[in-house]
């Protein structure tokens, strides 16, 4: 049986680092210390989403459809996911208007959810 890579001592929640592989095949063993993919520190809950967000190629609209959720809770889901990869989120006050205008005419998004992110971003309400 296997178990998923842990990330995190449980003990003091320090970050933990892979020290050894082992071919299946052959029983080759390596000692060292390997580097992990920042994807590898994300939970099952931020992975599944990041699954579902790339065979959606991205589509906000399709990942909305295909998890049953609103378009403000898959941005709240990537910006969660951005954050836990070590990344800054884009504040509120760099709206990219041409973005949204591009999601409105591709149909991503309502013109009601362009609205609220226009006026959300832009730091009105």
């Amino acid at each position: 049986m296997t178990y998923p890579v842990i990330t995190n001592c449980p003990v003091c929640s320090h970050k933990l680092k892979v020290t050894k592989l082992r071919c299946e095949h052959c029983s080759t063993t390596i000692e060292n210390e390997f580097e992990m993919s920042k994807l590898a520190s994300l939970s099952k809950d931020q992975l599944d989403f990041v699954e579902v967000f790339l065979v959606c190629r991205g589509n906000i609209k399709e990942v909305e459809k295909e998890l049953g959720i609103s378009y403000p809770t898959v941005r709240g889901k990537l910006t969660d996911i951005i954050t836990s990869l070590g990344y800054e989120p884009k504040k509120k006050n760099e709206v990219d208007e041409k973005k949204i205008v591009a999601m409105l005419e591709n149909e991503e998004i309502t013109p009601e959810e362009a609205i609220k992110l226009l006026k959300d971003e832009g730091g009105g309400e």
